[in-house]
């Protein structure tokens, strides 16, 4: 990796000195600041704003519980190794030093973030006011809202909470991730079921947990004095591996792991109130953190809860104030909801699904109709996060009857463990056979297999996506899908799923890509090419559409081909380890985000001098490439391949509403209209093509 001496604005931001790679934890917190700024009165609708104020809170909680954490057990291992060694070992020092510093950057940058949701709350609250839908704050006792709270609080707070204990740090100590626990001055302690929700709602009025215990705790049960309320954020990154594990005994495996999250190293204090400077002392040394790691709270400890007030608003409000976005409307192609007209036409052609503004109900009704038709011999589908109530489970529940059904289940989803365990005792229970994921990979890749008795043989109809089976998420993620009666990909996808049902690592593919075996070598080989084609004279260019880059190789091999002349575009929603636009280093390299009113989710990797375009399931990142099973598949069929490089890329990297745009300092710049064509939002023009059924368009 080359050396970066001509960047002194950039130090602080490095993941090594010198090294051109910004450290991907400070990226990604760039990239919470971009979400927290979709907050702001001018960026989007008032609920819209709400919305993205609880995004950005949980996000945070997640910082913390992996990537904070993950860099903690770093230094301390770099300690102990260090500690180990003579004096004389200047590699692990100067590790050691360089980790520290990131960390503090990071808790420092955590801490004026804070700020900034304090002032977005402020303005947020302000603005429901003015709307009709009050977020009660401090209201005075003899006020409406006041006795609403308190009535509220008794309702459906008090009776959800034991009776006090004495207060000490091992009772602290026993608050669970994310829990909250209330501290009053004689030291009366209450532990806060985590099922009491954050935000709660009274005839219009939202209240935040922790200020209506805060105001109608103590008065309810005559304790004297004003509480501290207090949150605990825990590291909550466990790692299981399945390798040498009976493959009954997976689930029990893993329940058992779960307990480490709830239960894990203390990472973060949030308090709200007066916490006395003894006990946050006392914290400090208790849980073995530094004083950066207590943080107040950024107006409450429950601003996750504002997801509520996005739903509960009532729709008369809702019109009337323009609080929302206008709902889109989908297009489901009428094919895909019949009965077997699916299988005759993707036997004509490939299909492209662009969620949500193309319906997730296309795929349900492809799979419903599959489960029905009595040609259909088997189905198999891979699950990662699934809806809790979702129609493609229920349709397979039933088709298990009659049909050979196979669902691959990772069990280790993060933050989804719980639900995907009682989804495989159902679906077992239903006679659908069950498999995991096994050994250190996670199974991520997104496919779904129909096998078919025709006329001519067996046919195998396959569909694979960037994004997760869940109805749910289809509705706020985007991601792109392809439904595809090629026979080629058929065959990889059966022995896909036979391997990985085997309990093997798929091998021997003539169409799909899979990590950990072949995706990273085979990008590199792509860029290579397109490096080869500049260095030739040939017209070259390369455009990712990412969630996050911060693979040192990749990154690496982008910074050749820039030098070589290749033209470089990167969409990247998060973290973003590449600098571009540096003199001699990255000076062909674009890299610009979207955050907008859906979640960015698809992966989309093309080479124009090689003509390879790829969707994917893989980010770019260590853990995608080498930890996880994961499919990249090529786009073969024209018309796709045309609407894709013609209309959708062009239209991501035109987007000068909600695009940000990477800087050779390592910061943000909103991208500017420009003159001639003014400002253009992405996904506002996907969803009116969706809307016009994609007329004058290749997928017309």
């Amino acid at each position: 990796m080359q050396q970066v001496r001509f960047l002194p604005t950039l130090p602080s931001l490095l993941a090594a000195p010198e090294t051109p790679l910004i450290h991907r934890d400070i990226s990604w917190l760039q990239f919470n600041e971009r979400v927290l700024a979709e907050a702001k009165p001018d960026a989007n609708p008032l609920l819209e704003r709400a919305k993205f104020v609880a995004i950005s809170a949980s996000n945070l909680d997640e910082f913390f519980m992996i990537r904070l954490a993950s860099l903690g057990r770093s230094i301390a291992a770099q300690g102990r190794l260090q500690a180990g060694k003579d004096a004389e070992a200047p590699d692990e020092a100067s590790t050691y030093r360089h980790l520290s510093r990131i960390r503090s950057n990071l808790l420092e940058t955590i801490a004026e973030f804070g700020a900034k949701q304090v002032e977005a709350l402020e303005l947020l609250s302000q603005d429901l006011e003015s709307a009709g839908i009050p977020l009660v704050r401090q209201a005075r006792p003899g006020d409406t809202s006041f006795q609403m709270g308190q009535l509220l609080f008794r309702e459906q707070v008090l009776p959800h909470l034991s009776p006090p204990e004495n207060f000490s740090l091992l009772k602290m100590g026993l608050l669970e991730n994310l829990q909250l626990g209330v501290i009053f001055p004689r030291g009366q302690f209450f532990r806060v079921p985590r099922s009491v929700p954050p935000l709660l709602k009274k005839e219009g009025r939202f209240f935040f947990l922790d200020d209506l215990i805060a105001s109608h705790l103590g008065p309810s049960l005559n304790i004297e004095g004003e509480p501290a309320i207090i949150r605990l954020t825990r590291d909550g990154d466990f790692s299981v591996d399945l390798e040498k594990e009976d493959p009954e005994s997976i689930p029990d495996v893993v329940r058992s792991s779960l307990s480490t999250r709830e239960r894990g190293r203390v990472v973060r204090v949030q308090y709200l109130g007066p916490l006395s400077e003894k006990i946050l002392q006392q914290s400090l040394s208790h849980f073995r953190l530094s004083p950066s790691q207590i943080f107040p709270a950024p107006g409450s400890l429950c601003l996750h809860g504002l997801w509520s007030a996005y739903a509960w608003a009532p729709d008369e409000l809702v019109e009337k104030h323009r609080l929302k976005h206008q709902p889109i409307r989908p297009f489901v192609p009428k094919f895909l909801t019949e009965s077997s007209g699916a299988f005759d036409e993707l036997k004509k052609h490939d299909f492209l699904l662009h969620h949500p503004y193309d319906g997730f109900e296309g795929f349900v009704g492809w799979i419903q109709s599959a489960c029905d038709d009595p040609h259909v011999a088997a189905i198999d589908l891979t699950v990662y996060r699934v809806d809790a109530v979702s129609p493609v489970v229920a349709a397979l529940k039933k088709a298990a009857a009659q049909k050979c059904v196979r669902v691959v289940i990772e069990l280790r989803a993060r933050f989804d463990e719980l639900n995907n365990l009682r989804l495989a005792e159902e679906l077992r229970q239903s006679g659908v056979q069950v498999f995991f994921g096994f050994g250190r990979l996670k199974l991520h890749a997104k496919i779904a297999l129909v096998t078919r008795h025709e006329s001519e043989g067996v046919r195998y109809y396959t569909h694979l996506s960037t994004g997760n089976y869940n109805s749910a998420t289809a509705r706020q993620y985007t991601d792109l899908a392809v439904l595809t009666a090629s026979q080629e990909i058929g065959h990889d996808a059966k022995l896909f799923f036979d391997s990985v049902c085997r309990g093997e690592i798929p091998a021997g593919f003539k169409q799909l890509v899979l990590a950990p075996t072949q995706l990273h070598r085979r990008l590199l080989a792509h860029i290579k090419s397109e490096t080869q084609a500049a260095k030739d004279g040939k017209p070259a260019r390369i455009v990712a559409k990412v969630n996050a880059l911060v693979d040192d190789a990749v990154i690496e091999n982008l910074y050749q081909a820039s030098q070589a002349g290749v033209k470089v575009e990167l969409i990247v929603r998060g973290a973003c380890s590449l600098v571009p636009g540096v003199k001699g280093l990255s000076e062909k390299i674009r890299v610009i985000s979207v955050v907008d009113r859906f979640l960015e989710h698809s992966r989309l990797y093309y080479f124009e001098h090689g003509r390879a375009l790829y969707l994917s399931s893989a980010d770019w990142m260590p853990r995608n490439f080498f930890s996880r099973l994961e499919i990249a598949f090529p786009i073969q069929h024209p018309l796709l391949y045309s609407y894709l490089t013609e209309v959708l890329i062009p239209a991501y990297l035109k987007d000068s509403t909600k695009a940000r745009e990477l800087t050779p300092q390592g910061t943000w710049r909103k991208v500017a209209p420009k003159p001639k064509t003014g400002p253009f939002r992405s996904q506002f023009f996907f969803a009116e093509l969706a809307d016009q059924a994609y007329n004058g368009t290749p997928l017309e």
